[in-house]
């Protein structure tokens, strides 16, 4: 089965770091831009970050800007989501997710509707 299988989420204190993985199961992403996105309960699902198939352009949303740094192994078919200096309010499921189509970046991406596959998500909770 074709999917994709986050891990790396956990329970961390404020000022904390953790590192996300994003494997591609059967799932080829060395061609697509590929999104981190986070859920906490009662909101919407949000765009964290998005790197272009190339490594070549990364956006974040401006609440992680300086904190979280995203990346990518096409060798490994793996994108990293590293995350320093976590806080309360960055508690969440974390998903990743393959863009529908294929951008290279040409206009990158933190929509949730522009990507069709997607994880199962992985915890990540942020308390003392």
């Amino acid at each position: 089965q074709s999917q994709l299988v986050e891990s790396g989420g956990g329970l961390v204190q404020p000022g904390g770091s953790l590192r996300l993985s994003c494997v591609g199961s059967g799932l080829t992403l060395s061609v697509y831009d590929i999104g981190w996105f986070r859920q906490a309960p009662g909101k919407e699902r949000e765009g964290v970050s998005c790197i272009a198939s190339s490594g070549g352009r990364i956006d974040y949303v401006d609440s992680v800007k300086g904190r979280f740094t995203i990346s990518r192994d096409n060798a490994k078919n793996t994108v990293y989501l590293q995350m320093t200096n976590l806080e309360p309010e960055d508690t969440a499921i974390y998903y990743c997710a393959r863009r529908r189509g294929t951008w290279d970046g040409f206009r990158l991406s933190l929509q949730p509707d522009d990507y069709d596959y997607w994880g199962q998500g992985t915890q990540v909770t942020i308390s003392s």
